[in-house]
This record gives structure tokens, sequence and C-alpha cells, in this order.
């Protein structure tokens, strides 16, 4: 039975830090736009200069979207085919942990080899946890018709890290998991 619990944590260790790290990536797209015929792009400042976070974030975002884009064979150009802004939204998320379960031991107040005091098995006592949830928006406009062609969304926990190399690999992976997406798949395979 301890083997059992023993093997028991490091596994339900693993799956809360990769349920963190994780992002949900959504996009759309309309159906009637010719995505084969976007060859270049530009930003949009306009929409980029409303985005509500740091301007250094700004600059993270923008450089890991160049990357992107010039990955999939897109050019920067002043007379460009699409136009690509961002938006972010952010929220904070508390999450609330009860651990009072467990296998083995006693029920109420007593001698556990586990825990002591109320409870049944190897917790006791509720954690708090607060991190901020964040959602990237990447949006493709084209050019010509000033139409949204394309919008993807990528959405996950943001770190509140000192790190500045893990920020900086936070904020790429949100851009590649979204800019994976495009172009949408029926094109893709056509």
């Amino acid at each position: 039975m301890k083997n059992i619990k023993l093997l028991g944590l490091p596994l339900l260790l693993l799956v809360f830090i990769t349920s963190c790290s994780s992002i949900s990536v959504l996009s759309d797209y309309d159906q009637k736009a010719d995505f084969n015929g976007y060859k270049s792009y530009a930003f949009y400042k306009t929409g980029i200069d409303k985005a509500q976070i740091s301007d250094l974030d700004k600059k993270r975002i923008l450089r890991a979207i160049e990357t992107e884009m010039s990955s999939r064979g897109f050019v920067k150009s002043e007379t460009p085919d699409i136009l690509v802004s961002i938006f972010t939204k952010e929220q904070e998320r508390v999450d609330v942990y009860n651990n009072n379960y467990g296998w083995g031991g006693a029920w109420g107040w007593g001698y556990n080899p586990y825990t002591w005091g109320p409870g049944f098995g190897w917790g006791g006592g509720t954690s708090v946890s607060a991190s901020t949830q964040g959602s990237l928006y990447i949006d493709l406009i084209d050019n010509k018709t000033s139409e949204l062609v394309w919008q993807g969304k990528g959405e996950g926990t943001l770190s509140n890290t000192k790190n500045i190399e893990k920020k900086e690999e936070r904020i790429r992976e949100f851009v590649s998991q979204i800019l994976e997406q495009y172009p949408p798949s029926t094109v893709a395979m056509k």
C-alpha cells in the first residue's frame, strides 16, 4: 500500500505540472479567403498599439511572429498581402485544493503514519494557488479588403517569472502553437 502511495504522488505532480503549461489553441477563418495568394505581411501598427501589454512583451510577441511567418515562407513587405495584428486578455485564476483525501489511515483524530489530526490519509488542509490566465489573439487582415480573414487564439497560464529567457520561451510557445493552425486545414489539403 505504501508503494502505491509513493508512485501516486509523482504521477499527480506530473499531471499538475503539465496541465499548467499547456496552451489551448483555437482558430477561425473566412472560408472565401484565398490563403494561397498571401505571400507577404506587415504589422498593423494601429491594432498592435491598442494591445494592453508592456511594450517589451509586444516586441517579444512581434519577434516570435516574424520568426514563425518567415519559417512559413512569408516575407515582410511595405506593400503586404496581409496585415498582422495582436491583442491580449488576461484574468486572475484562483484554485482551491482540498487535501483531505488519500489511502489508508484512521478516520478522525488519532495517529496515522502519514498525517496527524482530522481527515483520512496523507492530506490534511486546504491550499490555494493563484495564476494569470492569458489569451493572445493573432489576427490576419487582408490588406486589399481590410477584412479579417484569419484569427488564432492561444490561451494558457502565464508565468510571472523574473527570468526573461523563460518569459520569451513561453511567448514563442504561444505564438508557435497559434500559428500552427495557419493556413486553415481545408486550404492545406487543396
